[in-house]
């Protein structure tokens, strides 16, 4: 999972790409970067780390420009490196710089046409350099010597007909303006906003609305799944619809952990999804569980917490925090590797044992994916003196890899996998466990979207919604992505490094 962001204005961006980008930090730890366009060149600035830590002043500096795109990254796809910091650009034709938030399912295939037939060289193992060159090699097979909002369109149409899987893209075309679009499921989230200034409207694509409000920007509407936003050099906005079959199908998980709880996607609020979750996880406790006898509800910080204060409201029983949070450790569900999130888990939070001692305590967390985090707090509220602890998750069971650009890749990763829930409950070590039921979850997001007639389940269902997604595939990836493929990868590019270093 990835944030991206674009910004049109009348001065230099840099600054807002910066801002906008702490904002969408969450989306990502692993790196960043900002390209900037100014008078015919491309001002770049991308390593791995948090915003806070890639750009100094010297480097803000030099980002001129009134047109760039940003972006914050994790690893689905490709590697650690910093060399797969986005965005990406290619000189021909025009110039075009890139940044892309999802996962392309056919990018072997993608790749290996681009090297026979177009003659395009991939330097990285990246889907979002494929993607970049698939949309400048469209691009340039139209001969235009100064490309019109048509052709533009007529591009991104063409990208729609070779491209599969999820993904929202921003890229600026040197001296011509930036275009924002999403793919035809709607499975990866873009929205766009304006704001009016003394020099005319200024335009701004986002992963997540909140972006746009930090920065002054009105949220117009979310990209339409399938559409296309261009604002050309001069500041004017184009849109147009671009795949000819279309359908609005979210990714569910964007609701229950990913998005922060200020944003709204696809018209519903993420925040409001999140009490309603929370209501029906109370409904199935007081249906299955009548004769409870919890204590106290806890959530496990941050995401889980609106949920599971609408859940105790709703059971009648006290909220307490149990958990104080380290704010400078990541997200530990998008941490590469097993070791470092078991480490994280315990760097990351401590129990206040005044809150745990001699209770009956529910434990609320957003979803359980390998279990890593949920064992050892559950571990760490016994050793706090809680009496019993019971484990509630507002999302359903991951029992399936996620091909759309979540890090849930390998299926024998997931806990939940091939297990009931009162073994996935005996080996996190709960009193007992309950899951939300999907259908729930749905209708938990779709009440804020009434229009929004189907989503992306396709970690809890096994249900892909785009083609050619097998058992080979996903054993074809689980082989690419697992933490053990992740360490091997590590290790080789750790050498090179050495030998650089070495030979120098």
């Amino acid at each position: 999972m990835c944030g991206i962001v674009g910004i049109s204005a009348s001065s230099h961006v840099n600054q807002a790409l910066f801002d906008a980008l702490t904002v969408l930090q969450h989306r990502g730890q692993d790196a960043a970067g900002i390209v900037t366009c100014h008078e015919g060149r491309f001002f770049m600035r991308k390593d791995n780390g948090l915003v806070k830590d890639v750009f100094r002043t010297r480097h803000m500096k030099l980002l001129e420009g009134n047109i760039g795109i940003g972006h914050v990254r994790y690893p689905t796809a490709g590697s650690s490196s910093s060399a797969e910091a986005q965005p990406f650009y290619v000189n021909s034709p025009y110039g075009i710089a890139l940044a892309h938030n999802g996962n392309l399912t056919n990018a072997d295939a993608i790749k290996e046409h681009l090297f026979r037939t177009e003659l395009r060289h991939i330097n990285t193992s990246s889907d979002s350099e494929i993607l970049l060159n698939v949309f400048a090699h469209e691009l340039q097979q139209l001969g235009k010597l100064s490309p019109t909002p048509d052709d533009i369109f007529t591009t991104v149409e063409r990208v729609y007909g070779r491209c599969e899987g999820g993904y929202s893209v921003v890229a600026v075309i040197n001296g011509y303006g930036m275009v924002g679009f999403r793919d035809p499921n709607g499975i990866r989230p873009l929205v766009f906003g304006e704001r009016d200034t003394a020099d005319g409207k200024e335009y701004m694509i986002a992963s997540e609305s909140v972006a746009l409000d930090v920065l002054g920007f009105k949220l117009v509407r979310d990209v339409r799944p399938g559409e296309a936003v261009y604002i050309d050099h001069n500041r004017q906005l184009h849109t147009r619809q671009c795949a000819s079959e279309a359908s609005c199908t979210p990714c569910i998980f964007e609701y229950v952990y990913f998005a922060r709880p200020d944003s709204i996607l696809d018209k519903v609020s993420v925040y409001k999804s999140r009490i309603r979750m929370g209501q029906k996880l109370a409904d199935k406790i007081l249906e299955e569980r009548s004769d409870h006898d919890i204590d106290v509800v806890m959530p496990i910080p941050d995401t889980s917490r609106t949920a599971a204060l609408e859940l105790a409201t709703r059971l009648g029983v006290s909220y307490r925090e149990g958990f104080v949070k380290n704010r400078y450790i990541g997200r530990t569900f998008i941490m590469p590797g097993q070791t470092q999130r078991k480490k994280s888990v315990r760097q990351k939070l401590n129990a206040i044992d005044l809150e745990f001692k001699g209770k009956n305590v529910l434990l609320v967390d957003d979803s359980i994916v390998r279990g890593t985090t949920c064992k050892q707090i559950i571990e760490m509220a016994r050793d706090a003196g809680a009496k019993k602890v019971y484990f509630c998750s507002a999302a359903p069971a991951v029992r399936f890899p996620n091909v759309y650009g979540i890090d849930m890749p390998t299926a024998s990763e997931l806990i939940a996998h091939g297990q009931t829930d009162d073994e996935v409950c005996q080996q996190i070590g709960a009193d007992w466990l309950i899951y939300q039921e999907l259908n729930d979850l749905i209708e938990a997001v779709r009440a804020g979207n009434p229009d929004l007639a189907a989503f992306d389940c396709s970690v809890f269902d096994g249900k892909y919604l785009t083609g050619h997604i097998d058992e080979v595939y996903l054993n074809q990836l689980a082989m690419q992505r697992s933490d053990s493929a992740k360490l091997e990868r590590e290790a080789r590019e750790n050498a090179v490094i050495d030998m650089h270093n070495e030979s120098a």
